[in-house]
């Protein structure tokens, strides 16, 4: 096996190399742990892990840029020291599975990148070890993800904690919570499909073996106005869809309702019951399952159910007008479903929607309502029946949540994790009551945070002996007491206002607003406000500069949401109500109690506060969820939603606090272990205590006393740059080391490697020598047996076939068959023959002939059709000149073509005068004159019935081969010969002597033509041929050292040619 290391920059993924294994994630400690720091070198590429290594810290820029650069490596989690900030990618990139769960569980909060599960793990132990409630608070605006966020949380510690001894029914219980809450708590916005209308703080009880007993849920503040009235693009809550998409036949005929959206005032006003990211019908499913784990009886559920349905009836309650403009209900069958829902009397319930009950003097007064009355009490009825049967909600699953062990001593000694899901800084077109509470709300959150982090900052450089250092800040104090100071803030006079007799109204509220602090400078109104300020202000309006920007709000609807009344009536029929959880929700105590109820603003405020002292009564840790981009696309950055988010999140803020003083630090044990490699003295390992060999090692790393501290425990960094320009040393050093180790690991290897082998190879050749001993003297003994054998054979080989001889006699013949193999003929022309033993003489000539048979057979059988006409041709040819010709020799090895000449070089007035006769055989030939030996170009070509001379495109002569009585040709190597005609045929002027380059093949194919075989003359000496009528001609032929052709003296023509060989 060879050891590789590979160094992976960004420290997002983690390979340890086999070469026989699949790369695996290094989990625990099975393999080299990249942590924060190596990600630091890839820092141009994706940025900086923590913020607090920015260099321009102060920089809004450079902050978002950093989230960018992250953004676009899909790497979303970024920390601001202990501080996660979320960004929504809107899709699944798969890392929150099991595998990833088990790499961030134990591990310390800096060796892995940043990870929600990388807070969930470090919230878990430190509740563990050092035994002390934990919060997790998560913010941001709605699509953030912090919904989400919670989920994976819960998801984290019911997979990773251990399982209680009750099972795993409170860990299903606290999962399953969540589908109800959304499904109830839950609407799609403009902004988000699954928008979470309510705050949530979830206590999570731990025992202490870690693993979970308890739960309790705290809710804040339900958007209850969404019952009665959405925004255009908007829906209701989730369950109203859930019911009619998914509900059963049976089980909508016996709440009356049908499944269509359209038919129910309450769901049509924001135009969108149909979003194709949700599936309502999966959802009721999911929820029907959740009511189930978390002890919701049949009886519970149809109950519950009967409740959401009430509220569409109520919303489809129509009422018309009566001779004295009192308002009349119109709808007797929603109201007849009503009755029967919630378990009231009909004239009970038609007398409390259309009338209202003044008690003045200890008298019961009826007042009837006009048709704008009569609405608002019915919208108010829903509103109060839903955010009641809400409340009952998140009581009863408090009660399946609550532990069941509350006296045994594991109950004293649980410890307690909250989680906090509250909706962030929220500013719309339109802002009214709501967001006024909420941003509230972030204000207080935002001091709290404030608070903490400076207070852990200061706590841990007192226990490290680090002089504190003073940090500015915004101190948003001076908004909250704007808000909540008691008869100077904004809510008691809301309050005052609301409760004071006369005809108060949201612009009276205004005015006292104006005239009770008007000198405030986070207040602005109208009148207020400069000429120029005005012109964005409405009369009935007012601004609020909070910490995170500049808020306008409008009055109107302040004084009817805060008030939030009932009427009397309407109250006392739902206490009268049948249905169990109506009269749970609506308690006639309330009746008799003659104190004015709490105004929805103070009740909000005092909840507030109890969370501020829950929160402060426990370590915190936070999640920041930042949203890309409004459209909900993966991928998308928007700059400038991203910086409005950082701005009222309040990150800024936080990192200058985080960076005042140092921006890293680190455990003398962990630095040392991480940079001891950069020094020599420290390096391979130091004896000492680790805080004396940290201080060799920036000695030597030439640190300036201005850059770094030294605490009891831990090395204070102040500049991002020293540690930067450390980590890239380290970089260099780790290339060093990483081919040190491999150098390293293969030697070893490989000498660990040779000793196997080598042990290896000796028991291989121990054995094998044995091996071969044995066999040796087994085949000395068989020879030793053979050559007796063989001596007594030979001995008696002449005599008788007997025992004796038998193997010598075998042997003998076995060897000459052997023999006979290997030297059999190879082909017909082989007369080669191994010499037989006398005993197979007669055997051997046998095999002989079959032998020869055989070869003659295949080679006959391989012969093709043109194979075999060459053969024939250059068979006649031998019989003619084999022996008499000197140039034969050098024909033989050459094959015959079939012509000379192409048809494309024989003129077309040459075939049309041959007519149908096809052409044979054609060469060009030279001619010689008879008379003056003349040489002339011909060419020569061959018919079925004659030899034709043709010159250019005119036929010369044409011999027929009945009128052709002989060829004569010399014995020499000359190219000539003399075609004989008859003498009586007039047609003919006297033989022709020609000159062909390729004679012998010529003269093959004329005498095969021709059927003149037998009569081609080898003539030695001289050739006589007819001239023409009464005239002879003769060619001499001498010897010579070359090919020479001439008319001699004589008036022969004499010829000369080289004698290639003797015959």
């Amino acid at each position: 096996m060879a050891l590789q290391v590979e160094l992976i920059p960004t420290g997002e993924i983690i390979r340890v190399v086999h070469p026989h294994r699949p790369c695996k994630l290094a989990l625990g400690s099975d393999g080299v742990r990249v942590t924060m720091e190596s990600a630091l070198t890839a820092r141009d590429r994706v940025g900086v892990q923590d913020f607090v290594l920015l260099e321009n810290f102060t920089s809004e820029a450079a902050f978002i840029e950093n989230l960018r650069r992250r953004f676009r490596e899909n790497l979303i989690y970024t920390y601001i020291g202990p501080v996660l900030v979320s960004v929504n990618p809107y899709r699944d990139l798969q890392i929150y599975s099991r595998q990833h769960m088990e790499r961030y569980r134990g591990v310390s909060f800096y060796e892995v990148p940043p990870h929600l599960f990388a807070v969930a793990d470090t919230v878990y132990r430190a509740l563990r070890t050092e035994r002390r409630d934990q919060a997790v608070m998560i913010s941001g605006e709605s699509g953030a993800g912090k919904t989400e966020a919670t989920k994976r949380l819960l998801q984290f510690y019911a997979e990773t904690c251990p399982a209680p001894e009750r099972g795993g029914a409170v860990r299903d219980r606290l999962l399953q919570s969540n589908p109800v809450l959304e499904a109830f708590g839950n609407a799609k916005t403009l902004r988000n499909d699954n928008s979470s209308r309510f705050g949530k703080y979830m206590d999570v009880q731990f025992d202490f073996k870690g693993a979970p007993v308890g739960g309790h849920i705290l809710s804040y503040l339900l958007e209850k106005s969404r019952v009665v009235h959405q925004n255009h693009g908007e829906r209701n809550f989730h369950i109203f869809y859930q019911l009619l998409e998914g509900g059963e036949e049976e089980m909508l005929r016996r709440l009356g309702l049908e499944r269509n959206p359209q038919s129910y005032l309450y769901l049509v006003k924001g135009q969108c019951a149909k979003v194709s990211s949700i599936n309502d019908k999966n959802d009721w499913k999911v929820v029907r399952k959740a009511l189930t784990v978390i002890d919701f009886t049949e009886d519970e559920v149809e109950d519950l159910l009967s409740i959401v349905a009430s509220v569409l009836h109520l919303g489809n309650i129509h009422f018309a007008a009566d001779e004295e403009s009192n308002a009349q209900v119109t709808t007797e069958n929603q109201l007849k479903y009503l009755t029967r829902l919630l378990g009231v009397e009909g004239s009970t319930l038609r007398e409390a929607l259309t009338h209202r009950k003044i008690i003045a003097k200890g008298e019961e007064l009826l007042s009837p309502l006009n048709l704008e009355q009569a609405a608002y009490a019915r919208d108010a009825l829903a509103k109060a029946v839903y955010s009641r049967t809400f409340t009952w909600l998140v009581e009863k699953i408090n009660r399946s949540l609550a532990s069941k062990d509350a006296d045994s001593p594991s109950w004293r000694s649980t410890t307690v994790l909250g989680l906090l899901d509250i909706y962030g800084f929220e500013v719309f077109q339109h802002n009214s009551f709501e967001q006024f509470c909420i941003n509230y709300c972030n204000e207080k959150l935002q001091q709290l945070f404030i608070e903490l982090t400076l207070k852990s900052e200061q706590e841990e450089y007192e226990a490290e002996g680090i002089a504190w250092e003073p940090v500015q800040y915004f101190n948003n104090k001076i908004i909250c007491d704007l808000v909540e100071e008691k008869f100077k803030g904004i809510i008691s006079i809301l309050d005052e206002e609301c409760l004071r007799p006369g005809e108060a109204t949201d612009l009276t509220f205004l005015e006292k607003l104006e005239d009770t602090i008007k000198h405030h400078p986070h207040l602005l109104t109208h009148k207020l406000a400069d000429q120029r300020t005005r012109k964005s202000l409405g009369r009935g309006e007012f601004r609020l500069l909070h910490y995170a920007g500049e808020v306008t709000y409008s009055v109107t609807g302040f004084l009817d949401k805060n008030n939030d009344l009932l009427f009397r009536n309407l109250k006392e029929t739902m206490c009268s109500s049948e249905n169990p959880i109506m009269s749970q929700c609506f308690d006639r105590s309330e009746l008799s109690d003659k104190k004015r109820p709490e105004t929805v603003a103070t009740q909000f405020k005092m909840s507030l506060l109890q969370l501020v002292e829950i929160l402060k009564s426990k370590e915190p840790a936070y999640v920041r969820c930042i949203k890309p981009n409004d459209a909900k696309q993966p991928g998308r950055f928007d700059e400038v939603l991203i910086r409005h988010q950082v701005k009222y999140l309040g990150l800024m803020e936080n990192l200058r606090v985080r960076r005042a003083g140092f921006a890293y630090r680190r455990k003398y044990e962990v630095f040392l272990q991480r940079y001891k490699s950069l020094c020599p003295e420290t390096w391979p390992s130091w004896a000492g205590r680790p805080q004396d060999g940290v201080a060799v090692l920036v000695r030597h790393l030439g640190y300036k006393p201005e850059e770094y501290k030294m605490g009891r425990t831990k090395i204070f960094i102040r500049f991002p740059k020293t540690l930067f320009a450390t980590e890239d040393a380290l970089e260099v050093r780790r290339q060093s080391l990483a081919t040190k180790i491999q150098a390293a690991w293969r030697g070893y290897h490989w000498r660990q490697k040779f000793l196997r082998v080598k042990q290896s190879a000796i028991c291989i050749q121990s054995w094998w020598r044995g091996t071969l001993g044995r066999r040796k003297a087994a085949k000395r003994k068989w020879a030793a047996q053979t050559i007796r054998r063989f001596i007594r054979g030979f001995i008696l080989r002449h005599a008788p076939r007997c025992p004796e001889n038998a193997f010598f006699l075998d042997h003998v013949r076995t060897s000459f068959l052997l023999n006979l193999r290997r030297q059999l003929p190879r082909n017909v022309l082989d007369t080669s023959w191994p010499t037989p033993p006398p005993a197979l003489r007669e055997a051997s000539e046998l095999l002989r002939e079959l032998c020869m048979k055989n070869m003659v057979w295949k080679y006959c059988r391989g012969i093709s059709p043109e194979w075999k006409q060459q053969l024939q041709q250059k068979a006649v040819a031998s019989e003619i000149f084999k022996g008499k010709k000197d140039n034969y020799p050098q024909s033989v090895p050459r094959l015959f073509i079939s012509t000379r000449l192409g048809t494309d070089e024989i003129s077309p007035k040459v075939l049309q005068a041959l007519g149908s006769e096809p052409i044979q055989y054609a060469v060009p030939v030279v001619k010689y004159d008879r008379k003056g030996y003349k040489p002339r170009s011909r060419q020569l070509l061959l018919t079925p019935n004659a030899v034709v001379i043709v010159e250019d495109a005119k036929v010369k002569q044409r011999i027929d081969y009945a009128n052709l009585t002989g060829i004569s040709v010399s014995s020499l190597s000359d190219s000539l010969f003399v075609l004989h005609v008859q003498r009586e045929d007039n047609k003919q002027k006297g033989d022709v002597v020609l000159q062909s380059d390729h004679v012998i093949e010529t003269l093959t194919k004329v005498a095969l033509s021709a059927d003149r075989v037998n009569n081609i003359n080898i003539n030695q000496g001289s050739i006589t041929f007819a001239g023409g009528p009464g005239r002879d001609g003769t060619i001499d032929f001498t010897p010579g050292s070359e090919l020479l052709i001439t008319k001699a003296k004589n008036g022969h023509l004499a010829v000369v040619a080289p004698r290639l060989n003797s015959r």
